[in-house]
């Protein structure tokens, strides 16, 4: 999955509650830089999210770094809404894992970027919720 298409899923997300707050709009422009993604195209996709790819034709990596951001993106402004939770456990079925497998991801991901959890024992966990 190209880093647009993530970051256009991340913006959905943000959108979700109806409130797009700042900390999630810096998470998105941090995620975009770090993979060489323009300013002006981060805003364009702010603006104007790409449509989904076929989520099918994902490497086990892409979902797990797009499940770990996901999860991310819906702490770091410190407020879950259940909305974003059924939002992610969605997401998380149409990658082809099991809607527990957010649960687990949500106990060990914490929602200050800089703090980083083991992410290779993480994607193992991950996977075992893979259908």
């Amino acid at each position: 999955m190209s880093i647009k298409s993530q970051l256009s899923m991340l913006v959905k997300l943000a959108n979700i509650d109806n409130d797009f707050a700042d900390d999630e709009k810096e998470m998105i422009l941090m995620v975009g830089k770090a993979n060489g993604v323009s300013e002006d195209e981060i805003y364009g996709l702010l603006e104007n999210p790409e449509p989904l790819p076929p989520l099918n034709t994902m490497t086990d990596d892409d979902k797990f770094e797009y499940l770990f951001n996901v999860v991310q993106l819906m702490k770091i402004d410190k407020e879950v809404f259940l909305s974003e939770v059924k939002y992610c456990e969605e997401v998380a079925v149409k990658l082809g894992f099991k809607k527990a497998v957010i649960a687990e991801l949500s106990a060990k991901v914490y929602s200050d970027p800089t703090i980083v959890a083991n992410r290779e024992s993480l994607k193992k966990a991950v996977l075992k919720y893979q259908n």
